[in-house]
């Protein structure tokens, strides 16, 4: 299965694609945002994605547009460091579509879903720690709160417990082996509107593909950067498709859209730096009914978006930010 980009008509609404913008894909996945985007006046695209198997399959879609995209492999919490060095020009917009992508779901051997047998992986750029090597080496209490804080998981606790009790006599290696300990010791979850009951696992999912990949970490690093390298009438649009990425965008775009000033009954007030940005819309959009129907992977999704201010980028110190935003960390 290809993956259907979500929000498409929305997100190129908001993108208000020019003749002769450069803009930025942020998470390129199969190139659907990006084939949009070149279909409108663009003069060039800049596409990232830390999956090399995303980069190598998006070969065609360059060939098909010569001079007009570049893909460059890498997380897009490197974003500003390749506008600096690769982007020959002020960048008019960025897209970014936060999360898992379809392909990377349906390949099994990606190891990213409970529904197909596979080794236990969930490494979007294919390096670094795998799923298996979280789920076999953290203590119970660290994976406990792991569970809890990434995948909102109530039962994580009994869940890491007993992932604790099993692997002592032989360690995971398979998706399918997590999804069976999970689904006997936690009850199903909640239906989605319209939908089935969900697999006791998805949260667990969920919350080890965060951590195994820094999700959200890279999340208000591209931010930051989207701030630093947007030129003033710059748009930005966020899809999320769960509460922890959503939070953390509606709280920039909050945050950088207001220039009040700081303080308390202790303190003086202290000049607060002048709004970056203007939210447009605060609530965020949703994907339609006739949307959610024909790919129900959309059903989670919210768009954000704002425009760029003419304003100078907001001190960048990322812990301070994080923790502003609420980015939970965990020392695994």
């Amino acid at each position: 299965m290809r993956h259907i980009p979500v929000l498409l008509d929305e997100v190129a609404e908001v993108l208000a694609p020019q003749q002769g913008d450069v803009v930025v894909d942020g998470t390129f996945g199969a190139g659907g945002y990006t084939a949009r985007l070149l279909a409108t006046p663009v003069a060039h695209v800049h596409a990232i994605d830390r999956d090399p198997e995303a980069i190598a399959a998006g070969a065609d879609l360059v060939a098909a547009h010569p001079g007009r995209l570049t893909l460059h492999q890498a997380p897009f919490s490197e974003l500003a460091q390749i506008a600096s060095e690769e982007v020959a020009a002020p960048i008019d917009a960025i897209v970014l579509d936060i999360g898992v992508s379809s392909m990377q779901l349906d390949q099994a051997e990606r190891g990213f879903s409970f529904q197909k047998d596979g080794p236990l992986d969930m490494r979007m750029s294919l390096d670094g720690p795998s799923a298996a090597d979280l789920v076999n080496t953290l203590d119970a209490a660290t994976l406990a709160r792991l569970l809890f804080v990434y995948g909102e998981e109530k039962k994580s606790r009994r869940i890491a417990a007993a992932i604790v009790a099993r692997r002592a006599a032989k360690p995971f290696t398979r998706t399918s082996d997590l999804a069976a300990l999970v689904a006997e010791v936690a009850p199903p979850l909640p239906r989605h509107r319209g939908g089935s009951d969900r697999h006791p696992a998805t949260r667990t999912f969920q919350a080890l593909r965060i951590a195994v990949n820094d999700e959200l970490g890279e999340l208000v690093q591209a931010l930051v950067a989207a701030e630093q390298v947007l030129r003033p009438g710059g748009r930005l649009a966020v899809v999320t498709f769960h509460s922890l990425e959503d939070r953390i965008v509606k709280r920039f775009l909050r945050a950088r859209s207001s220039s009040r000033p700081r303080g308390s009954r202790h303190m003086p007030e202290a000049a607060a730096p002048e709004a970056s940005f203007q939210s447009v819309n605060s609530s965020g959009i949703k994907p339609g009914e006739r949307e959610v129907k024909a790919n129900p992977r959309a059903r989670s999704a919210t768009l954000r978006h704002a425009v760029r201010t003419s304003a100078a980028p907001h001190p960048v110190d990322l812990g301070t930010v994080g923790q502003t935003l609420g980015l939970p960390r965990l020392s695994l």
